[in-house]
């Protein structure tokens, strides 16, 4: 009796295996979470979420920093009005939030300031240490 040998074909499979591409997918995923945060860059600010309530503070609490429509910055905490350097102001204000760290920053910019201004100005803050700061607005005229 003579073995009959058979012959395997081979078929193409009809399949395709997805595993590794979900292994790079999830990898992809993962190193976007973790890059993304990083990239974006900016500056806290803490808006209010009532419609332009007026906020009570005491005088003595509240640092104002300033810049007008020429490009000038001033410090507002019970002292003279002088225009001074960005850099001196960062440095005034980091000397004020030594002594007293609970002081409430806010920043006063001239509607005519370009946009990119009022960000260096509010950058300088977060280096100096200020940890919020708020944004002064007049009332809508009715």
């Amino acid at each position: 009796m003579a073995r009959h040998a058979r012959r395997s074909k081979r078929r193409p499979m009809s399949e395709i295996n997805v595993v590794p591409y979900i292994d790079v997918m999830l990898v992809l995923l993962v190193i976007f979470m973790i890059t993304a945060p990083m990239l974006t860059q900016g500056v806290d600010v803490d808006l209010p979420q009532a419609n332009s309530a007026v906020i009570q503070n005491d005088e003595n609490d509240v640092l104002i920093a300033s810049i007008d429509s020429n490009g000038d910055y001033y410090i507002d905490f019970g002292g003279e009005q002088k225009p001074i350097k960005l850099n001196d102001l960062q440095e005034r204000v980091r000397k004020v939030l030594a002594q007293n760290p609970k002081l409430s920053v806010l920043v006063r910019g001239d509607k005519t300031v370009p946009y990119g201004d009022v960000i260096g100005l509010m950058v300088s803050l977060q280096s100096a240490g200020v940890p919020n700061v708020g944004l002064v607005t007049e009332p809508e005229r009715r």
